[in-house]
């Protein structure tokens, strides 16, 4: 019988906020009263290191880790940690790929072999300079994460609609934050229709 879980993984560096976004999606499921399991692994460096976060959700869901080739779909704010979380994808797993990489990754690993690796697995990826495209229409590139957010919801890829993201904003992020975020939500869906 196919499980019902809906697996997430989201890859970056520290500071770009995937504990934030886990937060903001780990209430959205709360809300809609499906069980959550959530799971964070930190690199090195607080700032600047690998962080992978696993969210698993649905009406039962037992383990926080997603077993190997089980993610529905991986977020990666960096473009070099999306290599991470390959060992989760298969065919159906769909990446969101932020064309960013990290100053303190160095040289790091080109984009054309990001590319490779991850098209051998799947074939629904999706590169975006979200880090540029969120600065140049909205004067803050930390909201790339939400960005993606935006992007997933209008694509169908997750199993919230724009509203259950927004409240979960309200629950999770300070007050001061809510309005950077929302633009951005709607500038996702804005920008996926152009």
């Amino acid at each position: 019988m196919q499980s019902k879980t809906f697996n997430l993984v989201i890859a970056g560096v520290g500071g770009q906020g995937l504990i934030t976004l886990l937060q903001v999606l780990a209430q959205a499921a709360m809300d809609k009263g499906l069980e959550v399991r959530t799971s964070e692994l930190h690199g090195l460096s607080q700032r600047g290191g690998s962080v992978s976060v696993h969210i698993r959700l649905g009406e039962k869901v037992y383990s926080p880790m997603i077993p190997k080739r089980q993610a529905n779909l991986v977020i990666a704010l960096e473009m070099q940690e999306a290599l991470n979380a390959v060992p989760f994808a298969s065919g159906r797993t769909t990446f969101l790929i932020n064309k960013y990489q990290s100053p303190t990754m160095g040289q790091g690993v080109s984009e054309s072999y990001i590319k490779s690796a991850i098209t051998g697995i799947t074939k629904k990826s999706v590169f975006l300079s979200a880090n540029e495209i969120t600065e140049k229409e909205l004067g803050n590139s930390v909201v790339s994460g939400s960005f993606f957010l935006g992007y997933a919801i209008t694509k169908g890829l997750i199993p919230f609609t724009e509203n259950d993201i927004k409240e979960a904003i309200k629950k999770v992020m300070p007050e001061k934050h809510w309005d950077i975020n929302m633009k951005t939500i709607d500038f996702a869906k804005q920008y996926h229709e152009k």
